[in-house]
């Protein structure tokens, strides 16, 4: 994700331009590579090459949010509560909307990305666990498209291998991404509670849990996929197994003349 600030829009969009301009030079210079080896397949060797490089920082932000639990006394969460935030008195607003001029309506914003300070292991423990499950949940689908290309190269487009990749990750999606969920939320209310009193009029009442529709479509998109390459397996297969017959009839014939 790229994300710039500036005082004007257009720096902050030629900041963008020059970021998307050297991820498009990355992919360039890998086509450029893969043409001087005279590859027929150069947008699977770029596909592959990609995924690759994503799930390789995936399991290193995973490693890195396990070691942040243990090295740091502080917490980041990025989740759902059921807290509030009062509109500053510093902003000029309107209750109703109803001003004469153009002006900002009152409102509260829900207090969901924040950090605590000197927060216990198991604090720590769970908001690891909630960024993790995030980012496997993004990554699932990277990692399954990473091994189709690969078994794609490799001339086996149409195996148990890929099916059982797209089952395993329609699984892992659905799991992850109601884990990330799930826990987001949980952890983010957890960590109001420890770092506030009781009788705060902060302190959240309850928990405040959401399962967004985004895990099951992607589970579904990839169960379809499974679906799509088993019945291209069986085509394959009763090609091959026709082929096969021709051969043998072929042979037959051959023999009788």
């Amino acid at each position: 994700m790229f994300t710039f600030t500036s005082q004007t829009v257009w720096p902050a969009l030629a900041n963008i331009a020059i970021a998307l301009a050297v991820f498009a030079l990355v992919i360039l210079l890998v086509v450029w590579i893969g043409r001087r080896r005279g590859s027929t397949t150069i947008a699977l060797d770029t596909t592959l090459t990609l995924t690759s490089v994503w799930v390789l920082g995936s399991v290193v932000g995973a490693v890195i949010h396990v070691v942040k639990a243990f090295a740091v006394d502080w917490a980041e969460f990025d989740g759902a509560t059921a807290v509030y935030l009062d509109w500053p008195d510093g902003i000029p607003c309107s209750m109703f909307g109803d001003a004469a001029t153009t002006m900002l309506t009152c409102g509260s914003e829900q207090l969901t990305s924040f950090t605590v300070g000197d927060a216990s292991l198991g604090l720590r423990l769970l908001a690891a666990a909630a960024h993790i499950a995030v980012l496997l949940c993004q990554t699932t689908p990277v990692a399954v498209l990473a091994v189709i290309c690969f078994n794609t190269l490799r001339g086996r487009a149409f195996t148990r291998t890929l099916t059982r990749a797209l089952v395993g990750g329609a699984i892992a999606m659905l799991v992850f991404g109601i884990a990330a969920d799930l826990l987001s939320g949980i952890a983010a209310t957890a960590g109001l509670r420890e770092a506030l009193p009781a009788d705060s009029e902060w302190y959240p009442w309850g928990y405040q849990v959401t399962v967004t529709p985004l895990p099951f479509i992607g589970a579904l998109l990839l169960a379809a996929l499974a679906g799509v390459f088993r019945v291209g397996m069986r085509l394959q297969q009763e090609r091959d197994a026709l082929q096969r017959e021709n051969e043998t009839l072929a042979d037959d014939t051959r023999g009788l003349v």
